[in-house]
């Protein structure tokens, strides 16, 4: 099978979105690491526990939900439980499954770290957009999504925020 190239218009697109992708991982994870002492991930990590009924996740689900492979995800749990941020336990309904559930410690290490991440996601990407830019970007997420998510497998996590209620959701 022969793919055509990319033309100038198409290489355009995929340069700058290559660069978006470079660069803004670097941004947030220097943020966190001056401001909250934690990774881009340990912060994720510990947001989708934040969200989750009784700030708790079976380490599986907080693997789909992180798009982390579970050696990855429970290296990092390990290295957040030292901290008194996270801890694990046996799942009551499976006792071969565990959970992670946020701390209180963690809780409020989430409350502190969120400001300034939310920030520097407002000044780098959402601030740089018309309110029009911000709406077409959901769109050409959506797209691109269903190319690289086609079962939908993460479709819980990144549509959320869709049709919830005007609360302040946290990022």
């Amino acid at each position: 099978m022969d793919t055509p190239g990319l033309d100038r218009r198409e290489l355009r697109a995929w340069i700058r979105l290559r660069a978006v992708l470079e660069l803004l991982p670097g941004v947030l994870d220097a943020q966190l690491r001056n401001d909250a002492h934690l990774t881009e991930f340990e912060y994720y990590t510990l947001a989708m526990l934040s969200e989750a009924p009784d700030r708790t996740l079976r380490m599986t689900a907080l693997a789909q939900q992180t798009n982390a492979t579970l050696p990855r995800l429970s290296h990092v749990v390990a290295r957040l439980e030292k901290r008194g941020l996270v801890e694990r336990f046996p799942c009551p309904e499976d006792r071969r499954a565990t959970n992670a559930r946020l701390t209180d410690a963690g809780w409020a290490e989430v409350r502190h770290a969120a400001p300034g991440h939310v920030a520097t996601v407002r000044r780098h990407v959402i601030d740089a957009l018309t309110d029009e830019q911000v709406d077409q970007l959901t769109v050409i997420g959506d797209a691109i999504l269903a190319a690289l998510d086609a079962s939908g497998r993460m479709a819980a996590v990144y549509t959320r925020y869709d049709e919830a209620p005007d609360t302040e959701p946290g990022v």
